[in-house]
């Protein structure tokens, strides 16, 4: 699997809570960080109103993408 390397602020509150929740779950942060999202996506993916509005963003997308392409 290809990554992607990203840049991420935290306030230091929840960076030292990722941090302990990732030492104690044995994993890196950045591996505690990545099942966060992971979870983040299911749940968008589960929402039939995240959904919809996805759907209604392509089509305004579309709709630009035609503007610009004429």
């Amino acid at each position: 699997m290809a990554t992607k390397v990203l840049s991420l602020r935290l306030p230091e509150e929840i960076a030292a809570e990722i941090a302990a929740v990732a030492r104690a779950n044995g994993v890196s942060v950045s591996r505690a960080i990545r099942f966060a999202i992971e979870d983040y996506v299911a749940a968008q993916r589960a929402d039939k109103g995240f959904k919809a509005r996805l759907k209604e963003r392509l089509e305004e997308d579309r709709k630009l993408l035609e503007r610009f392409t004429k």
